[in-house]
């Protein structure tokens, strides 16, 4: 009897623990913004948050081993006008940030290494398509430099970052769009709006290739998310107001694979997945605690393991991608809570006696290395993530600087400046004295006219 009852699953037994309290990031200023942004990216190197800042939009960069108070005058990273109000790590370079604004623009940083001595104010692109704020960004989980922004002009443009250009732009929805996930291969992309409909977006054909209204029968914000297998995990709320999860087949939207009511509450549910465990960690803003489901192609499908509670709750919330956690800990995911004004991180962890490599836990994950170049995504091919194994742990790859052709911008520059950096040391001489000769000639012609045209007078 108890065989049947019990679930076999080896994630059964998941706990969440918050670090030490001198492993926190304290004394952050987190921004009060009124957007369902988690306001925290994190990746194997650095954590990002946005930060409450006068004149502007700013956010806070630091390297994941500068633990502790951080210093009031610690550099930011400012450019935007207007308040940030979301970022994201790229999944092939951990040193490139994407952040999009109130201000209309989206902008691309390239983050060093080593402590900026002063604020870091010039991104390496500037992408401006937009007519109101920016609320979504979203990089390419497989092909280089391809990011997706989503604005309150009810458009989503996808551009090639590498030349600054749009690729696309889609106007299917007539309103407020909450959020925007990529699928495993980055071929499709599934939205959430404010008229209540879930739709799959097929980008390179610029057309929505399936939709369901109201998945949920609540009019507060909904979240999706695809998994692994293709299906999308929604987050939404009841008529009654109640918090409801769902599982949905794209393919046939009529009926849910699951649906399951939680509990009452306001704070829309951020999900966040794993793709290598098929987990879903669900944290709601205002919530003090994150629970956790796993998905399975077993009744009931998605099931409830376990939840970490804490007495604060929570601003925001970020996750680190897998490469990213402690092997040795048998640690499967970290998250990084944001309290008013500091950042915790929690890890989640599988009890295990043994310290040895646990292949089970650890299957290969996704790389940095991109799958695809922007040419052939754009032609129609898709390739799942190149995946890595885990066994050694995360050893993050040398810095390398994304380099920008702008061909678009180049063109509109004076030619002067692309002609004198055309010109090499040996003829510069020459081609100055030329320049001399050309307008000494041009004003003595101009002279003698003169003089030419006044003595009749004289």
């Amino acid at each position: 009897m108890s065989r049947s009852i019990v679930r076999q699953s080896k994630f059964r037994h998941v706990f969440g623990q918050a670090v030490k309290a001198d492993q926190n990031y304290d004394d952050i200023r987190v921004s009060k913004v009124t957007w369902d942004s988690s306001f925290c990216a994190v990746n194997p190197k650095f954590l990002a948050v946005i930060v409450e800042s006068s004149g502007g939009g700013a956010f806070l960069v630091l390297p994941l081993s500068k633990v502790g108070r951080v210093d009031k005058n610690y550099p930011l990273v400012i450019g935007h006008s207007g308040p940030v109000l979301d970022i994201d790590w790229c999944p092939h370079n951990d040193n490139i940030l994407a952040s999009c604004s109130e201000d209309t623009t989206a902008m691309v940083w390239q983050i060093p290494d080593h402590t900026p001595s002063r604020p870091i104010s010039e991104p390496i692109v500037v992408l401006e398509g937009h007519s109101k704020r920016v609320g979504i960004i979203k990089w390419h989980p497989t092909a280089r430099n391809i990011l997706l922004t989503a604005g309150s002009d009810n458009l989503i443009i996808i551009w090639n970052v590498g030349t600054g250009e749009p690729l696309m732009t889609m106007d299917d929805h007539p309103d407020l769009i909450y959020n925007i996930s990529w699928n495993y291969n980055g071929s499709l992309f599934c939205t959430t709006c404010k008229d209540r409909r879930l739709r799959v977006c097929d980008p390179r054909k610029n057309e929505v290739v399936a939709e369901r209204l109201c998945p949920h029968e609540g009019i507060r914000p909904m979240r999706a998310i695809f998994t692994k297998e293709g299906n999308i995990f929604t987050t939404g709320f009841t008529k009654m107001s109640q918090r409801e999860l769902g599982l949905w087949d794209p393919t046939n939207f009529e009926e849910p694979i699951a649906l399951l009511e939680l509990d009452t509450s306001n704070g829309v549910l951020l999900p966040f997945y794993d793709p290598d465990t098929n987990i879903v960690y669900l944290s709601g803003k205002g919530d003090s605690s994150i629970r956790y489901f796993e998905i399975t192609e077993e009744p009931p499908y998605v099931h409830y393991i376990s939840t970490f509670s804490s007495k604060e709750p929570q601003r925001g919330m970020g996750f680190m991608p897998k490469r990213g956690v402690d092997v040795s800990k048998c640690e499967i995911a970290r998250l990084y809570k944001l309290h008013e004004r500091k950042c915790e991180p929690i890890m989640m962890t599988v009890p295990r006696k043994s310290d040895l490599f646990q292949d089970d836990l650890y299957p290969d994950t996704a790389g940095p290395e991109p799958a695809l170049e922007p040419e052939e995504w754009m032609h129609g091919r898709d390739a799942d993530p190149i995946l890595v194994s885990m066994r050694d742990g995360y050893v993050p790859p040398k810095t390398r600087e994304l380099k920008v052709a702008k061909k678009n911008v180049l063109d509109t520059r004076p030619a002067t400046r692309r002609s004198m950096s055309a010109v090499d040391g040996s003829s510069l001489p020459e081609q100055i004295w030329r320049n001399v000769a050309l307008h000494h000639l041009l004003t003595s012609g101009s002279s003698a006219m003169n003089g030419c045209h006044q003595s009749p007078n004289s």
